[in-house]
């Protein structure tokens, strides 16, 4: 039997998404995946304060991460749309709301949903 509250399945939820889209990215490190845990304690504590933010988590918990991997190690994940100019990463959108994609800003495409960079990277990576 199933005891999880409704918060505790939402964090669940949102790191089982981002850590899909660190596996499709290929960098689900140990050192990375403990970003997604540091995110998960902060979330916690967030929707605690503010309830109705339960499903906003998942992309709050991706951006953490997005944010946390650009300080150490660089952009992620690295725009799959865009061939020419700089690489760049894209954005979680909506910033603030449900139902998160991963979105190219430069072409505003939505790329995929947070979770879902596996169908759009497949096995060759997006790092």
């Amino acid at each position: 039997m199933d005891h999880a509250t409704p918060l505790e399945q939402a964090l669940h939820a949102a790191r089982a998404l981002v850590l899909a889209d660190l596996v499709a990215g290929e960098v689900a490190e140990a050192d990375v995946v403990s970003l997604i845990e540091d995110s998960v304690t902060h979330r916690r504590w967030w929707v605690e304060q503010w309830p109705e933010g339960v499903d906003y988590l998942a992309g709050l918990v991706a951006q953490d991460v997005q944010d946390a991997l650009l300080e150490k190690y660089g952009r992620w994940p690295l725009c799959p749309v865009c061939s020419h100019g700089d690489p760049h990463a894209l954005d979680v959108e909506p910033e603030l709301g449900p139902d998160p994609h991963w979105v190219c800003a430069k072409t505003v495409v939505k790329v995929a949903p947070v979770g879902g960079l596996g169908a759009v990277f497949g096995a060759g990576g997006g790092r």
